[in-house]
């Protein structure tokens, strides 16, 4: 198998790669010659694997940031490795307050905490771009004194024009590298008059191959395609493309994880590592998340925040779960994978480069399964009942009939009763279910509209609950009530049922009379029923 290309390369390695990348040939017929999945993850024995989520803080943290982070974070603890967040807020004029705070709060509301970060630090900060200016500056200088990079001194109304010429032309807008070939005498004269000019990475003809451990064998020959890029901008501040490089190289990032739309940016930015004489990491590129028609996630889409589905009650592992099912990375594609299922299954191998595509009309059925789940477990469950216990209060209020609808015991049986039939816990304290916490104004009149045995049935059901306490599951109701029903000449089950799911709830639809029965205990059924007769 043909190894990846170094800048040690001897010649005949770098000879047998110009035949392999001649004119002509695929590069995806390269890629399936070497086989992909044959090739190495680039992990050396010994040495340390770090990975970086490094998002803009220019909006909240979304469901595309979110998988490019989780997939950095199960791939770095599967190979006992750091996962690093970095702020790229170079960008001055597009940040959004709050954003920076935003994102580290939704990876830790997610569960992939970073290990090093803005807010946790580490051995490699700071971790905001904003305060790593001397390190760029220390990378560009070091190219202008190779000649790699040269100032540019052309004005932004310069470069405007030429845009505009561009696109006149309809070509694709590129810098003519004007200041290029400017001599010392030159830059001298011009630094005199502009002490601040951007500098330029000077592209080469030949972009070095590179292999992806997603797309393969890769090669973009970026000089015959686009002019000289700014690295270094005249504020002090540097372009992504410097910025990234320095950054990954000074943090020890040994794999870069990111989304495919970074791939044709590669060759450029391994020309920067030869250029400033350091080893690159590996790359990965992942494919694209879109939504279920094929269309792109947008930011503009306000439902695709982790705000939002935090705050409508969606659970972290639901999305964590729906996120890697519709795309590739495992073996299986199973749903109700938690988070160690996810880190010890992930293979990057076989991560593919088609799109995910994501269905969020799914959502639902993935976080009901997840609730189930964490109810399963004692400590789990004891949070939900007081998550629970806090949204009753807050969607209810005043309109409490007494304290003990907010009993731990009291609402830790109607999550579980319900568990079946919920997505989450906000649909327990939805209008369909407010009788649980507040008790319906139902009169004798309205009764009677549903059966002229209302009473009869009232006093029957009432009976049941006499006497000494009597530990009465779903089932045993479900037999009495039927037997009742059945003593009642001319009188349907189905009727039974519905005026009594309307004296206790005040709804004729709903969950199960008997069901209801439990949940509300016996002591609450009698005080409904009698203060439906008395009124």
């Amino acid at each position: 198998m043909l190894e990846e290309p170094t800048w040690s390369s001897p010649p005949h390695m770098a000879a047998l790669l110009r035949r392999l990348l001649r004119p002509g040939r695929p590069l995806a017929a390269l890629g399936r010659s070497l086989g992909r999945r044959e090739a190495s993850l680039g992990i050396d024995p010994g040495a340390a694997v770090r990975v970086r989520f490094a998002p803009s803080p220019t909006g909240f943290l979304h469901l595309g940031g979110l998988r490019t982070a989780l997939y950095n974070y199960i791939f770095a603890k599967k190979h006992g490795g750091s996962f690093i967040l970095r702020l790229e807020d170079t960008d001055q004029t597009r940040l959004v307050p709050g954003a920076a705070e935003n994102i580290e709060d939704m990876l830790e509301w997610a569960g992939i905490p970073p290990d090093e970060s803005p807010r946790r630090g580490g051995p490699a900060g700071p971790y905001l771009q904003s305060q790593r200016l001397e390190l760029y500056a220390q990378a560009a200088d070091a190219l202008l004194r190779t000649g790699a990079a040269y100032r540019c001194f052309c004005s932004p109304q310069r470069l405007e024009l030429l845009k505009k010429e561009a696109l006149r032309s309809r070509q694709t807008p590129r810098y003519d590298n004007r200041c290029r070939d400017l001599s010392p005498r030159q830059v001298t004269e011009k630094l005199a008059k502009h002490p601040k000019p951007a500098v330029r990475f000077r592209l080469e003809e030949a972009a070095p191959a590179f292999q992806d451990l997603v797309y393969g064998w890769n090669r973009h020959e970026v000089a015959s395609v686009e002019g000289d890029p700014v690295i270094l901008k005249s504020d002090g501040f540097p372009t992504y493309h410097l910025a990234c490089v320095v950054d990954d190289h000074h943090m020890g990032v040994s794999h870069v994880l990111r989304g495919s739309e970074w791939l044709v940016s590669t060759s450029k930015h391994l020309l920067l590592y030869r250029a400033l004489g350091w080893q690159p990491p590996r790359f990965a590129h992942l494919p694209l998340l879109l939504n279920r028609d094929g269309s792109k996630l947008s930011k503009r889409q306000g439902d695709i925040f982790l705000e939002r589905f935090a705050a409508a009650g969606f659970l972290p592992g639901a999305l964590l779960d729906i996120i890697t099912h519709c795309g590739s990375g495992f073996a299986e594609n199973q749903m109700g994978r938690t988070l160690p299922e996810l880190i010890a299954q992930f293979d990057l191998t076989r991560i593919t480069s088609h799109s995910a595509l994501l269905d969020l009309e799914k959502l639902p059925e993935f976080n009901r399964l997840h609730l189930r789940r964490l109810l399963g477990d004692a400590t789990q469950r004891h949070q939900l009942v007081q998550k629970l216990q806090a949204l009753v209060g807050e969607a209810f209020g005043s309109q409490r009939p007494d304290s003990a609808v907010l009993d731990p015991a009291y609402v830790e049986r109607v999550i579980l009763l319900r568990q079946g039939h919920i997505c989450r816990l906000q649909d327990l304290v939805s209008p369909a279910h407010s009788y649980l916490w507040t008790r319906p104004a139902v009169g004798r009149a309205e009764l009677g509209a549903l059966s002229e045995k209302a009473d009869v049935i009232a006093k029957r059901v009432l009976g049941l609950f006499e006497g000494p306490a009597r530990s009465l599951t779903q089932d045993t109701l479900n037999a009495e009530l039927k037997k009742l029903s059945d003593d009642l000449e001319g009188t349907k089950h189905s009727h039974v049922m519905k005026l009594l799911r309307v004296a206790l709830s005040g709804q004729p639809q709903g969950p199960p009379v008997a069901e209801m029965m439990v949940s509300l205990g016996p002591k609450e059924v009698r005080e409904r029923i009698q203060k439906a007769l008395c009124s």
